[in-house]
């Protein structure tokens, strides 16, 4: 995969399939992401730590893009959250996503939305 675009349909299939695995893998080695939850995480194998626990997180889990701005190796995707907690709680946000793409890989990604319907994932 070397299409900016092709990389993020990746993305948020594997994302919305729980295909945490090969999300992953849409990262290079050296990636960093800044995420306003689990703060900046550095390399892939980080990361590939932290989405292992995806599944005790979410009962379910889907980011559904509407807007996609790609120039070059830059992008920009506007999506929306519907998630359900383990406890069953619902959780809906809009996201808003900047990603930097290099040889076909994710190697910064910025994540910003609204933390508030998240802090249900902290309750019992």
């Amino acid at each position: 995969m070397t299409d900016a675009r092709e990389v993020l349909a990746h993305y948020y299939l594997y994302a919305n399939a729980g295909d945490w695995n090969r999300w992953c893998d849409l990262f290079a080695d050296d990636m960093v992401m800044d995420e306003q939850l689990a703060g900046r995480i550095e390399g892939r194998d980080k990361l590939r730590s932290m989405m292992a626990g995806m599944g005790e997180l979410y009962s379910s889990f889907e980011n559904i893009p509407s807007h996609f701005l790609v120039d070059g190796d830059e992008a920009a995707v506007v999506s929306h959250i519907s998630a359900r907690s383990s406890s069953g709680k619902p959780v809906e946000a809009a996201v808003m996503n900047y990603f930097r793409i290099e040889n076909g890989l994710i190697t910064y990604l910025a994540n910003h939305h609204d933390t508030l319907p998240f802090q249900v994932l902290s309750q019992s």
